[in-house]
């Protein structure tokens, strides 16, 4: 896909997660719908247009640009080292988890039991380990991909992964924002391979998501966790009734 057409796609979606329509961004830039319309299909923005959409959806021009640079560089990995680095220190996870997330360094000290030098030498380390970079009155950018996988079998998964999952699974999911449906049913593997896409798409639209929310003050905006899953399966029950071979 050509960069200028994941940048309008970025902004797409952008607006979608807002809950904007074209009619409603209309109103706002005091266009016709029309016009706009028009503008999305074409691709066709001026740099002052641009900047009012921007400002309408909350946005910088360089938060969309990562979106569609995202999009197009796909899911990454941390090397070897990092993720030992961070399965080695707790709180080290904690600080990068929360700057992956869009905290801001001073809104870390005022939230959490870490006090600004304690938080300076880890801004320190993760930037030692290339996971960062520390700017001047503490300002942070990533240097990987916020939509990273960690490695399978990798340090992290080792170290957290099955804590991870115990505390995530212990929850009742009986609140607004919580939903957990287990099903299990016989697909055809052709109709296996298209759930297994829209999952995979499910799980990067959760990642857009937050990416166009991390505008959004860290006070206004929760820790969500999706889990999503399949994988050809039986329930040992089931499996106890099939006929066996003869030998």
């Amino acid at each position: 896909m050509p960069p200028r057409s994941r940048f309008v796609d970025a902004l797409k979606k952008s607006l979608r997660a807002r809950g904007l329509t074209y009619g409603a961004l209309a109103r706002e830039l005091r266009l016709s719908e029309a016009s706009v319309k028009r503008m999305f299909s074409r691709g066709s923005f001026t740099l002052s247009r641009i900047e009012q959409i921007l400002g309408v959806l909350e946005l910088e021009l360089d938060e969309v640009a990562r979106m569609s640079r995202g999009a197009a560089a796909g899911p990454a990995e941390l090397s070897q080292e990092q993720e030992a680095a961070l399965a080695r220190d707790e709180r080290l996870l904690s600080v990068f988890w929360l700057l992956q997330n869009d905290w801001r360094f001073g809104e870390i000290v005022e939230a959490f039991a870490i006090s600004r030098a304690e938080l300076t030498a880890a801004c320190a380390r993760l930037e030692r380990l290339a996971l960062i970079d520390w700017g001047p009155r503490d300002r942070v950018r990533l240097r990987v991909p916020k939509d990273f996988l960690w490695r399978p079998g990798g340090p992290v998964k080792k170290a957290y992964g099955r804590r991870v999952m115990q505390e995530f699974l212990q929850g009742r999911f009986d609140a607004p924002l919580e939903l957990l449906r287990f099903e299990s049913r016989v697909l055809s593997p052709e109709s296996a391979v298209v759930l297994k896409r829209r999952l995979e798409r499910l799980v990067r639209e959760f990642n857009e998501f937050a990416e166009v929310d991390s505008s959004v003050p860290s006070g206004k905006r929760v820790g969500v966790a999706l889990l999503a899953a399949c994988r050809p399966w039986e329930f040992s029950v089931v499996n106890a009734l099939k006929r066996r071979a003869r030998a």
